[in-house]
């Protein structure tokens, strides 16, 4: 049923101009909110926990603001499938690409860190040719195989590899030369006991650190990307380099900072996040001071 449904209905649509995909914008958006109502109370709950400053009136406002967000994100999404590079180019923009391509020159490799905010998946598949060098995509696996695979062979059709976030060392282990790698740091992470907790949308939340650690264990520079919807169907990304020597940072500093970035991000534009992932589930450890003091022991140890 999956291959009938991408081979037949998805990957053909893929193929239509996007003035004519986004058709099917308000279609999706009367399913996903109306009928199917998905995740609606996941997201009347993050939105509600996260803005409890807003009245009512404008949390609602902000719920369908992202529903209508999430229809063009679907679509743009079955475009990314087959979307060429010429297209892809134009909109999707960086606005300082010389920040990371400095970096690569001085065979500096670079954290790329940012949120599901905006459209992610057009930067996961021009990555490979915005900047210099190889590029690496991090992430977990779709609970679908089929999906996963399909979609991952789509986003690296440009030049991008993407690597299991258990894999990592097998992959980087012999790379000499300077690449991109690409995290999304705003998933709920698995374990609470490792994750980095601090104060993000009015709520204690566990981030996840392994943007910190896979830095400091490879000595690479961090740089946070802000995407912003510029007009319908075009997006422009802004660079903010976080460090080029994560070593001389202490710990929890580069997790901080790159989460109050997107915190800024969400601010500004709310309905652009993705307020569907069940983004706190994780429950606060008990003594979260004898944690935070255990962590700094273990992260001093192993990089200071």
């Amino acid at each position: 049923m999956n291959k009938i449904c991408y081979y037949l209905i998805v990957l053909p649509l893929s193929y239509l101009p996007l003035y004519l995909l986004y058709g099917l914008s308000p279609i999706i958006y009367f399913l996903c909110y109306y009928v199917i109502s998905y995740r609606k109370n996941v997201v009347k709950q993050n939105i509600q926990n996260s803005f409890p400053d807003k009245s009512a009136k404008e949390q609602a406002f902000i719920v369908q603001a992202f529903y209508y967000h999430l229809s063009q994100v679907i679509v743009e999404g079955i475009k990314n499938l087959t979307i060429s590079k010429i297209e892809l180019s134009k909109r999707f923009k960086i606005t300082n690409p010389e920040l990371v391509n400095d970096l690569l020159k001085n065979k500096k490799s670079v954290i790329l860190i940012g949120g599901h905010y905006g459209n992610w998946e057009w930067l996961i598949t021009s990555q490979a040719f915005q900047f210099d060098g190889k590029a690496f995509g991090l992430g977990m696996p779709m609970s679908n195989k089929f999906w996963g695979q399909a979609i991952n062979n789509k986003r690296e059709r440009f030049g991008l590899k993407v690597i299991h976030s258990k894999n990592y060392k097998e992959a980087l282990a012999e790379e000499k030369n300077p690449y991109t790698m690409l995290m999304l740091g705003d998933q709920s992470p698995g374990d609470t006991h490792k994750s980095y907790w601090m104060n993000f949308l009015n709520q204690q939340t566990a981030v996840q650190f392994g943007t910190e650690a896979l830095a400091n264990t490879y000595d690479l520079a961090v740089v946070y990307f802000n995407i912003e919807k510029v007009r319908y169907g075009y997006y422009e990304m802004t660079l903010t380099l976080l460090t080029d020597s994560p070593k001389k940072l202490k710990w929890g500093a580069i997790t901080q900072q790159h989460t109050e970035l997107l915190e800024e991000q969400i601010r500004k534009n709310p309905h652009l996040w993705m307020w569907s992932h069940k983004r706190w589930k994780r429950e606060l450890p008990e003594d979260l001071d004898a944690l935070k003091i255990e962590q700094v022991r273990r992260f001093n140890e192993q990089f200071r």
